[in-house]
Formats: C-alpha cells, sequence, structure tokens
C-alpha cells in the first residue's frame, strides 16, 4: 500500500511539519508505538562534534539501570551515509566499556543509543517502536471494507496529535476499526452507529483487547454533546446507499458537534464539505492497489 503521504499527513499533525529526510528532529515527545510509521526515537542527552567528545561525556555519565549501546546508523539516515557493521559494533563497545555501570546485551532495562546525524553525533536513551497496530489486525469482527488498522492509526493521530484533554467521537464507527486504535493510544473517543449489529460488533472488538469505550446506536443528529475532534469514515458498501444529501447531512451534523474533522472518503466531496461550514486545513491520498482514500482534515 501507498501510505507515503498518509505518513507525511501524520507527521505534520505530532509535529507541525513534514520533512523530506527519514529522520525528523524535534521537542515534540511522540511515543514511537503511537504510529505505524515510525522505527525509534532517541531522546537525546548529550551531543558533540566527534566520537571522541561522545566518548568523554560517556565516560562521565552513571546508569542505575542495567544497559546496552547501539549503534543507530545501520541505515542512511538523511544524507548521512550507513555505517559498516564492524565500525557500529567498534563504536558501541567503545562507549559501552566507559558508562558507568552494569551493561547487559540480551536484557538491558535502557536501551542507549548513539547516532552520526549529518556531521554531529548524539547520545540518548532509545525508545523502539512496538507495532502494537499489528495485534488488532485480528479482529473477531471485521469488515472487508473497513478501514487496515494502519490506516485507522493515523487517522486517529491525525485527529488527536497530542490526547491530554482532547475528547473525541467517531459516529459512524462501524465494526470499530478507528475506535480499537485510538483507545488503545489512550484517546478518549466515543463510537456510535446507526446500525445495532456493528455497534456491538465494535463493542466485541474493543473487549476483545481488552478496551474500554462507549459506543451508541443513533444517527450523529442526535449527538447532543461537543467534541473537540471528530473522525467520519464515511459509509459506502454494498449495503449503505447514502445520498449526496445523507452525507451533507452528516458534515452539517459534524460542524454543529466539534470543531474539527478528520473525514476519510473514496470520493471527492470539496463542496459538501465547504458547504457544512469547514475549511481544509490538510489532507492526502491513500493507495491501496487502484483503490484510493482521501483523508482530509477540516476545521
Amino acid at each position: 500500500m501507498d501510505e507515503h503521504d498518509l505518513c507525511r499527513l501524520e507527521m505534520r499533525a505530532f509535529f507541525g511539519f513534514d520533512s523530506p529526510s527519514n529522520v525528523i528532529k524535534s521537542n515534540v515527545k511522540i511515543d514511537p508505538s503511537r504510529s505505524p510509521f515510525m522505527k525509534e526515537r532517541l531522546e537525546i542527552l548529550f551531543s558533540g562534534s566527534d566520537l571522541e567528545e561522545i566518548i568523554k561525556q560517556a565516560s562521565e555519565f552513571v546508569s542505575h539501570k542495567t544497559f546496552k549501546v547501539t549503534c543507530l546508523n545501520s541505515i542512511a539516515l538523511s544524507s548521512t551515509p550507513k555505517l559498516r557493521q564492524p565500525e557500529r559494533r567498534s563504536i558501541e563497545r567503545k562507549i559501552g566499556e566507559v558508562i558507568q555501570g552494569e551493561a547487559d546485551l540480551l536484557e538491558p532495562e535502557v536501551n542507549f543509543g548513539v547516532v552520526l546525524l549529518e556531521g554531529t553525533w548524539h547520545f540518548g536513551i532509545v525508545d523502539e517502536s512496538e507495532p502494537i497496530w499489528r495485534f488488532h489486525m485480528q479482529k473477531p469482527h471485521m469488515y472487508s471494507t473497513a478501514l487496515s488498522t494502519r490506516v485507522a492509526r493515523a487517522v486517529a493521530n491525525i485527529a488527536v496529535p497530542h490526547p491530554e484533554g482532547v475528547r473525541a467521537i467517531d459516529p459512524c464507527c462501524g465494526i470499530g476499526t478507528v475506535l480499537v486504535e485510538a483507545r488503545s493510544m489512550g484517546i478518549d473517543i466515543v463510537g456510535r452507529d446507526i446500525n445495532p449489529l456493528v455497534c456491538l460488533g465494535s463493542r466485541k472488538n474493543l473487549a476483545h483487547f481488552g478496551l474500554e469505550g462507549e459506543v451508541v446506536k443513533g444517527p450523529i443528529a442526535e449527538v447532543t454533546d461537543t467534541y473537540d475532534a471528530a473522525i467520519i469514515d464515511m459509509p459506502y458498501n454494498l449495503f449503505t446507499h447514502i445520498t449526496d444529501e445523507g452525507q451533507l447531512d452528516i458534515l452539517k451534523a459534524a460542524r454543529r458537534i466539534t470543531s474539527k474533522l478528520v473525514i476519510v472518503t473514496i470520493e471527492p466531496m470539496d463542496h459538501m464539505i465547504m458547504e457544512a461550514g469547514f475549511e481544509i486545513v490538510d489532507r492526502c491520498v491513500a493507495k491501496k492497489g487502484t483503490f484510493e482514500r482521501q483523508v482530509v482534515v477540516c476545521e
């Protein structure tokens, strides 16, 4: 699946900008396990212009936990070429030998990382991404037209990049693919759908992964609360014959209950979005073969 543009849209949501590089430097702290596109995060403790400076600073560093050191230059990072394995092992050994503490290469309590990036060396704590979304691929209840877990997770992040104090709603939640991803990341989100069977399926999917979350039967028009963000995967399949008027009604109802809306749609609906009173602030296309979905961010 071509998710390059979706990755960039998620990056802009998290950090406020994107980068053509495969590495990004930011003061915004994001758990890499939240994103299906992040491999790891290095929380920098100190930097230096050369490796000897890093080794000197490491010799003054005390680790109260068992540790190992990993050189992260196993691939090309931005304009910095990869380092060959013997060189990486040598760097790891030189730094590991001078850190005051107990090394454990098999089951360390903390993983320190060192990386050369555009002429500067950085040392810090590595937080590796866990592909939690992969475990959600096998749900008890599934739809063939439902979003993939990767896309659903990215869409949840785009809608709610920083969850603290944010309330969200998925008013056409279907089988709950977005709900599962969002709730697993600690996003405060509720679900809703007009189909009682899919509401039941949503609740069972959440329960299957040990997640809690409210799923209510009813149309978006009946929502009385307001939310900081909403996610709408526009209903479509052989059994859902929604009219243009029906889609516009959903968008107008969304405008009433939220100030931020992320829409997933298989057909252009810019004119409806604007007619409902939203402004499009960002977007991308996620492709799977010849099948395309638009992800549109509105405020």
